[in-house]
């Protein structure tokens, strides 16, 4: 990955290249979150009891390749345990969802590894820029990892994943999609004034606490999904007429569902907090319709919270909860990166 600096034409064609591919390579990594909400949800991340990165590309194309599969998947704790008697055409309604959730994993690897190397050998950005596009294709293929070691979790003996390894999951994956936005957030321009230390650093704090409680609200999510904790205490703002239930500190599912829903009204209030208390700062560095964008997927996220809650999570609700979560933590990192990064690190790319 040289140095080499190029003609400035061709720098700007590849930036606007490059913040394409990194888009849909962004647009795909959400897909891949909501399509595994859709399989844990479904019953469908148990259905595939082996992992095999290269020949699992490809699905049973006979019936003895179904045989096969479905005898593997007879072995498993959740046909046991939950899905006795299944035949062989229902195996197929959660094997394809599991299925499609894997290969959708290797087309990203894909996507974003060919055109990697063709913008590393156009030398299309400097070598840090570029070592930190290798890092996120790295995290990728660890998540691989991490996936198939939470679904092993599920195959031993309770036909449920590890609430810990599905939070680390989720995390990743996250953390992934954060990488991406912000990447290219630097390959974009926004003009600024240069404010003062004295001004940057409260702001800059308010909003950097502010994101790692979200990330910490996103993580109690996960948990509240690994131990079905939704299905716990389905009214609001009291939980089933207390709010501070009993035995709190002593069963996990009751204090996660405490946490989570605490935590979202905490969030709530830091953010207009926040906003209010960094009005001037926000209108100096024209921040108020990122600020907007966040408030009202907080609101959005926060309302379709207490309605998957009371209706006890069906399906649909809590598809479009976890959806509503990547588009908050979308523009929360926007708004993060608006905040906290100085205007002399903006176009990293291109120096």
């Amino acid at each position: 990955m040289s140095s080499a600096i190029r003609h400035p034409s061709s720098v700007i064609r590849d930036r606007r290249a490059i913040i394409l591919w990194l888009t849909i390579c962004t647009l795909l990594v959400a897909s891949m979150v909501l399509i595994g909400g859709y399989t844990r949800l479904s019953g469908s991340g148990l259905s595939i009891t082996s992992w095999k990165p290269v020949h699992g590309a490809l699905p049973p194309l006979n019936d003895a390749e179904w045989n096969e599969e479905f005898s593997a998947y007879r072995e498993s704790p959740q046909y046991q345990k939950v899905n006795s008697g299944m035949t062989l055409s229902e195996f197929k309604t959660i094997f394809w969802p599991e299925f499609f959730h894997r290969l959708l994993g290797r087309v990203i690897g894909a996507v974003f590894f060919v055109p990697l190397m063709v913008f590393a050998a156009r030398r299309s950005f400097t070598p840090r820029f570029g070592w930190r596009l290798v890092g996120i294709f790295a995290l990728g293929g660890l998540q691989g990892l991490i996936g198939w070691l939470m679904v092993k979790s599920g195959l031993v003996n309770d036909p449920q994943v590890s609430h810990l390894r599905l939070a680390l999951h989720l995390s990743v994956a996250f953390g992934i999609l954060g990488m991406l936005v912000w990447a290219i957030l630097d390959l974009s321009s926004f003009p600024r004034r240069r404010e003062s230390i004295r001004e940057w650093i409260p702001a800059y704090a308010g909003m950097t606490v502010w994101f790692a409680l979200l990330c910490l609200q996103i993580i109690l999510g996960a948990f509240m999904a690994g131990l079905h904790a939704g299905l716990a205490y389905n009214t609001w703002p009291t939980m089933n007429g207390e709010f501070l239930p009993g035995g709190l500190l002593a069963d996990k599912v009751t204090l996660v569902q405490f946490l989570h829903r605490t935590l979202a009204v905490l969030l709530a209030f830091w953010f207009i907090f926040w906003w209010y208390w960094q009005r001037r700062y926000v209108k100096d560095n024209g921040l108020g319709k990122a600020c907007t964008l966040v408030a009202v997927m907080l609101a959005a996220q926060f309302a379709l919270g207490v309605f998957t809650l009371v209706n006890m999570v069906p399906l649909p609700l809590a598809l479009a909860h976890q959806m509503t979560a990547l588009l908050l933590f979308v523009a929360a990192v926007n708004l993060l990166y608006r905040v906290v990064t100085p205007h002399s690190l903006r176009g990293l790319a291109q120096n």
